[in-house]
């Protein structure tokens, strides 16, 4: 849920805010031209809440379901993408290159969205997607279940292509803009950049993604 800052001072913002805790559901506080960026309707009063379009998964549940089946397991970490065209194209591109599933953190980030199951083509029914409030926490129970953890970011000393992503993998994309957080990069076993030679320093969040996506399931498929 997000609400204005403005908004929130308001006795009626404030019992939906108490009830919002009460119930889980995490609460960010935004500047009031970001509510209207998201909204649908100018009669938003400064309040924005998200229905899931599909249940997420517990972490635990998704890590055990996946080492069960006795394969190497292949996971995608979102460091906090915000726009719903780019994780609606990364559930897309995972389902069609065999993740087991995608990770993404509960703070600005965007969710399981109706316009990210429309970008996903289906792809939403089939991949499992786990909602946790804190990526690097997350990045310790991937560790511990013996999963190597390898982050994208344009300051990686590895070409991504040289990376073998046959074992248990974790690849971690960072969001808009921002990339891989510091915090995050001190987690990852191993930093890989995609090479460009272009004048643009980045790609796209979701490009970047399926690039090393589709490098991972090159080296695991049996052609």
């Amino acid at each position: 849920m997000m609400i204005s800052r403005t908004a929130q001072r308001h006795s009626t913002i404030a019992e939906i805010i108490q009830r919002a805790r009460g119930e889980g559901i995490p609460v960010e506080f935004v500047d009031e031209q970001v509510i209207r960026t998201h909204s649908v309707t100018p009669a938003h009063q400064g309040v924005i809440a998200y229905t899931a379009a599909k249940d997420y998964v517990a972490l635990e549940d998704l890590i055990e379901k996946t080492l069960a089946k006795r394969e190497p397991a292949l996971y995608c970490v979102i460091d906090g993408i915000e726009d719903p065209q780019n994780l609606g194209a990364i559930l897309r591109t995972a389902d069609a290159s065999g993740f087991h599933g995608i990770i993404i953190r509960t703070r600005r980030a965007v969710g399981l969205t109706p316009v990210v199951a429309k970008v996903s083509a289906g792809a939403i029914e089939y991949v499992p997607v786990a909602r946790v409030a804190n990526i690097t926490q997350a990045l310790e129970a991937l560790k511990k279940a013996g999963v190597w953890v390898v982050g994208i970011d344009m300051g990686g000393k590895q070409d991504y292509t040289k990376v073998d992503y046959r074992g248990h993998i974790a690849l971690v994309v960072g969001g808009e803009g921002k990339g891989v957080s510091d915090l995050v990069k001190k987690r990852c076993d191993i930093l890989a950049r995609i090479p460009m030679s272009g004048k643009i320093g980045s790609l796209n969040a979701s490009v970047a993604a399926a690039l090393v996506m589709y490098e991972a399931y090159r080296q695991r498929a049996k052609f």
